[in-house]
């Protein structure tokens, strides 16, 4: 049986995901947070449909479960390509049918066309450019947008591998062909990439908008929190943030001190991945 959620989870197949929870926690402090980052099994990129659900479910069960969370922000790009509809669809209703798991993609897009964005570039992982998720989402929103997609595979071991020096090469090249389409906007479509979102901005010459997920997810979760006030007010208001990883590595240790602080601490995620 679950327990009565009331905290809010965010989940991220690795360190991406910290970018969005520490956004949304410094936009709304009063709510208690807990962050979950599956460093065992990352990347997700590279692995099947059926196994990225199951990595993504049994995440979110983790969160339901042991940490009262109601409600899960997938930060995962990858995740929310992949699983996302099907656990809204299916594991929701049959499971948890009070809780709620919110993905970035669609948020995203509402916020480029609120803004008046028609051509709209896309930087993102092979997978996720691929999928074609954003380009069928968008038609949902305005037929007048498109999407330009720009598969963008270095940019991720680049960031984590402490790369920069090659940033500028490696992202120009990435950046040439979709600038020469005239965008008017540009996703960053992938939470690794909010690191870099200044180097972007830098590198187009602020000649087009750079959409940036840590900078539009968190007033979409306060909308939809006021319009949702069943789930607001379940939610605990003690101002904590709690770090889970199912991997405490070093690497993973010293992101989340520079993006969190040194006080941060980390702790173990034990569950069953099936």
């Amino acid at each position: 049986m679950a327990k009565n959620g009331k905290k809010i989870g965010v989940f991220d197949s690795g360190l991406g995901g910290l970018y969005i929870a520490r956004a949304v926690r410094n936009a709304l402090p009063q709510y208690d947070y807990v962050y979950l980052g599956d460093t065992l099994n990352v990347p997700y990129g590279g692995r099947s449909m059926e196994a990225i659900y199951n990595l993504s479910r049994a995440a979110i069960q983790y969160l339901f479960e042991e940490h009262e969370c109601d409600l899960v922000i997938i930060g995962c790009n990858t995740a929310s390509v992949t699983a996302l509809r099907k656990l809204q669809q299916e594991f929701l209703p049959e499971n948890y049918p009070d809780r709620r798991i919110l993905g970035v993609i669609v948020p995203t897009l509402e916020s480029a066309t609120e803004l008046g964005a028609t051509q709209i570039g896309l930087i993102a992982t092979e997978y996720t450019v691929r999928s074609k998720i954003y380009d069928e989402e968008i038609v949902k929103i305005t037929p007048r947008a498109q999407i330009y997609g720009q598969p963008t595979p270095l940019l991720v071991p680049l960031i984590e591998n402490n790369g920069e020096k090659y940033m500028d090469e490696v992202l120009g090249d990435y950046l040439e062909p979709l600038i020469e389409q005239g965008l008017d906007s540009l996703i960053l479509g992938c939470t690794h990439y909010i690191s870099i979102k200044d180097k972007v901005r830098e590198l187009t010459k602020h000649r087009v908008r750079v959409l940036s997920q840590d900078e539009i997810i968190p007033p979409k979760l306060k909308d939809y929190l006021m319009r949702h006030p069943e789930i607001e007010t379940r939610l605990t208001k003690d101002g904590t943030f709690q770090c889970y990883a199912t991997d405490v590595n070093p690497s993973y240790i010293r992101n989340v001190e520079k993006l969190m602080g040194p006080d941060m601490p980390i702790s173990q995620a034990t569950y069953d991945f099936s």
